[in-house]
């Protein structure tokens, strides 16, 4: 479907354009059209799909339509930082040729920051797009006034409520208006975020993408390596790409300070991101990915969602995800828009079954390599044994084998899971009151479609 038969605004449509988007993605062909004849809402979409788009263009074409200003028209409500400052820099491009103005809403600045927002809130700017612990902080000073409040959007209600973020949730909800639509995003559909749903929406439609699986463009393999092998290799594989866009996701914020701590100390052009980086600190590191003034990221899940830029070539998973669906969501930053890209993973011995529920998640088996000839022999892959912890290989038959025993041991180890092999390297006008928007052109400044 083409965006120009949704009977959007003109100076949208050309905000559409300047980005070079003609057809929309199956969420937006489905939920556009019902936001736009003013029903409530309920969709279950996952990052990759097209989701912020679904929502953000009905809600500025009806403010623009409105022809209103001077108050707070819609609320979005998101979990990270990181998604906030996201869906404003989607606004910013989609709106450059109209007079709708935003502000992203979030902890972690200074008191000039805060000064800022409490100006936009108190003036009345068109869309907020707030984190709900930074909201409240505002709430409680008494001079936010959502009395005309239009649109309350939630997105990525599931990762809200995983957060604990359902009592501030409550409270925001207890000072707008029950005369609104509301709009409700979430990858899954628990028993939690349903309850939410029908407390916060009245008679809505539900529309659904099934969960995404890896793109087609995607060269999926693993490395059955043991933990202590784990560094070596990610150095390996990272230290002859220079100049490609490289995202590497650990399981906790300790892990990526560490890995990110050892890649630097390796003069790999690398930057980190975790909720224990300061958050001016991750906004840098952000614009020098986004410029590519560095080549990796290392990141956790939750920050993760963050990370919208083209052009990822490669995704490493250096901890196999506790939730098979968040290894959907790693390699998601890749292969976009029908590009290729590659995605790895390392599965040491205690992540071997994990790494299974992946592969069922997904109905694929994954290519298994075995660890390069440098490194010794690799743990055999039998996902389904019972097994302590094995952080390393037997020293004893480490140092008894030679060059071909472990490339004995190696063939052996990847014949149990289905493949196998040698470790291989590959060789307008735009301007609004509270937004200096950038024109809606180049990578640096385009939303993308599947955010």
């Amino acid at each position: 479907m083409n965006f120009t038969e949704f009977g959007l605004h003109p100076d949208l449509l050309d905000g559409v354009d300047a980005m070079n988007y003609k057809t929309a993605t199956p969420i937006q062909e489905k939920a556009i059209p019902i936001i736009l004849e003013g029903k409530d809402l309920i969709g279950i979409a996952q990052t990759g799909t097209g989701k912020t788009a679904a929502f953000i263009l009905p809600v500025l074409n009806e403010i623009i339509e409105s022809g209103e200003a001077n108050f707070i028209q819609t609320l979005v409500i998101v979990p990270t930082r990181e998604l906030a400052v996201q869906i404003d820099q989607v606004i910013e491009a989609y709106s450059y040729f109209t007079g709708v103005s935003s502000i992203a809403i979030y902890g972690g600045g200074d008191g000039k920051e805060f000064a800022q927002e409490k100006n936009a809130l108190v003036s009345g700017v068109d869309i907020v797009i707030a984190t709900p612990g930074r909201l409240i902080s505002h709430l409680n000073m008494g001079y936010v006034n959502f009395s005309k409040l239009r649109f309350l959007v939630l997105d990525e209600a599931d990762r809200m409520m995983d957060m604990g973020f359902q009592p501030d949730l409550m409270r925001i909800i207890g000072k707008i208006p029950q005369k609104r639509q509301t709009l409700l995003f979430s990858a899954t559909m628990p028993e939690s975020v349903m309850k939410l749903a029908r407390q916060l929406t009245h008679n809505a439609e539900s529309v659904s993408i099934a969960l995404s699986k890896p793109a087609e463009g995607v060269t999926q393999r693993a490395y059955v390596v043991y933990e202590e092998q784990k560094l070596q290799l990610v150095t390996e594989l990272l230290k002859d790409r220079k100049g490609q866009r490289i995202v590497v996701f650990c399981s906790s914020k300790a892990s990526v300070s560490s890995l990110y701590s050892k890649l630097h100390r390796k003069n790999l052009s690398v930057g980190q991101m975790s909720s224990d980086v300061e958050q001016d600190q991750r906004e840098e590191t952000m614009l020098a990915f986004r410029n590519s003034k560095i080549d990796i990221i290392v990141a956790t899940d939750v920050i993760s969602r963050g990370i919208d830029v083209d052009g990822i070539d490669l995704v490493v998973n250096y901890d196999v995800p506790r939730d098979p669906e968040d290894y959907v969501h790693r390699v998601g930053r890749t292969a976009r828009a029908e590009r290729k890209g590659e995605a790895i993973t390392l599965v040491s011995p205690g992540d071997q079954l994990r790494f299974r529920r992946i592969e069922k998640l997904i109905d694929k088996d994954i290519e298994k390599l075995g660890p390069p000839q440098n490194l010794g022999p690799g743990p055999e892959y039998a996902p389904n044994a019972r097994r302590g912890k094995t952080f390393g290989p037997p020293h004893r038959q480490a140092n008894a084998q030679g060059k071909g025993g472990n490339n004995q041991h190696s063939n052996r180890s990847n014949s149990g899971g289905g493949g196998g092999g040698p470790h291989k390297k590959k060789s307008g006008s735009g301007s609004s009151r509270w937004n200096n928007k950038p024109k809606p052109s180049g990578e640096r400044t385009e939303p993308r479609r599947d955010v």
